[in-house]
């Protein structure tokens, strides 16, 4: 049963992922009182944001993504000196195949004023033995990998020493508008209320729309929210004394791949490779099943033994993970009254992680808009209200 006199905060924040502790690391920072609330615990297993492998890369087609990965890196410098810690590991991004288009990649970087170099296939062959280029290779050394847990952690640890105070098993069940503000209500039966509530619940964010009290207008104005299974290899170095692995991107018509040095999730014996988008849809993160499918494992499989000889091609261990996905791979930060939707869709928000929070706090608050292409239900009701 609800408490007749529920616990009471400026803001909650649903979700302990990297976008909700980004969000409650920046609110705290304003000195606002902020609440967080996690299904399970921070950086869940289950969840987005888990594990000690992330890719932090400059190379992006569209110019303004480029120009936000800057932004970024100012951000989790600051989070570095604040904690203590160093989140990113530096090993550079290698960017090839012939739809990854790395001579555009190194135009925009050129514009972005971000070191990069373009190599001929011979060259990076020279360069990394270890991998088999079949295009010209960009090369960028301020590429890395992001420890998604500790970064969550240390957002969550700066939060709190502002005074914000974390909940976890706490599953929000609905929010509910009361007065001028809203009642969270779990699915245990506690409730809080809320003068403002951000919204970030990874892949669990389709089957909780619809509980969240928000106008028919704003949730028909949202771009389709898909989630997948993703599936994640990790591959033994041949040669663990032989040249340094950097993270990569490769896109052919056939497949695109990515890679990471494995970090702690691998015991550090190997190159965590995956299909991008290569796993199955499913309706929430609630259905997700942990299982590998054996099909996307052949593919990675094959992959690795054509492109990545530095690889001993049968992978030492296996892991699912989810991706929440936009229609055109854009973050989703909009807001409708007092309920500010946060998804950093696509799989490749991690490295924007604590601008994310700056955007979405910025907007929660009122003390500042995002940019518009993450607000796709406002702009369209503005397009369309007389």
């Amino acid at each position: 049963m609800t408490d007749a006199f529920p616990d009471s905060s400026d803001f909650v924040v649903v979700g302990a992922g990297l976008a909700g502790a980004a969000t409650a690391w920046q609110l705290a920072l304003q000195g606002h009182d902020v609440t967080i609330v996690e299904r399970s615990v921070p950086a869940a297993h289950d969840g987005s944001s888990h594990g000690s492998a992330r890719i932090f890369r400059y190379a992006y087609p569209d110019e303004f993504y480029t120009r936000a990965v800057q932004e970024s890196k100012v951000l989790w410098d600051e989070l570095d000196r604040a904690s203590g810690l160093h989140l990113i590991t530096p090993f550079g991004a290698v960017d090839y195949g012939p739809e990854r288009q790395p001579e555009h990649l190194a135009r925009v970087l050129a514009g972005a004023g971000v070191e990069h170099e373009l190599l001929s296939a011979a060259e990076a062959r020279e360069r990394w033995p270890q991998f088999s280029f079949d295009t010209p290779v960009l090369w960028h050394p301020g590429a890395g990998v992001i420890d998604a847990e500790s970064s969550v952690n240390a957002m969550i640890n700066q939060a709190m020493k502002q005074g914000a105070r974390l909940l976890t098993g706490w599953n929000v069940a609905r929010v509910e508008r009361r007065g001028t503000g809203y009642r969270v209500h779990s699915a245990a039966g506690e409730a809080i209320d809320a003068g403002n509530v951000v919204v970030s619940a990874g892949g669990w964010l389709p089957s909780l729309l619809g509980q969240l009290d928000l106008p028919a207008g704003f949730l028909a104005g949202l771009p389709e929210i898909t989630v997948r299974q993703e599936q994640a290899f990790h591959f033994r170095y041949r040669d663990p004394d032989g040249a340094a692995w950097p993270t990569f991107i490769h896109k052919s018509a056939a497949i695109q791949t990515y890679g990471l040095p494995g970090g702690r999730d691998a015991g550090f014996a190997g190159q965590k490779v995956a299909e991008y988008n290569g796993g199955g849809l499913i309706p929430s993160a609630a259905e997700q099943t942990g299982l590998v499918d054996p099909d996307n494992r052949r593919r990675v499989v094959d992959y690795v033994q054509k492109y990545l000889p530095g690889l001993d091609p049968e992978p030492y261990a296996e892991t699912t993970c989810l991706f929440t996905n936009t229609p055109h791979d854009d973050f989703l930060v909009d807001r409708a009254d007092g309920i500010t939707i946060l998804s950093p869709c696509s799989g490749h928000g991690a490295k924007f992680a604590p601008l994310i929070g700056q955007w979405a706090a910025g907007l929660a608050t009122g003390a500042a808009d995002v940019p518009a292409r993450f607000r796709p239900a406002t702009t369209l009701l503005e397009r369309t209200s007389p």
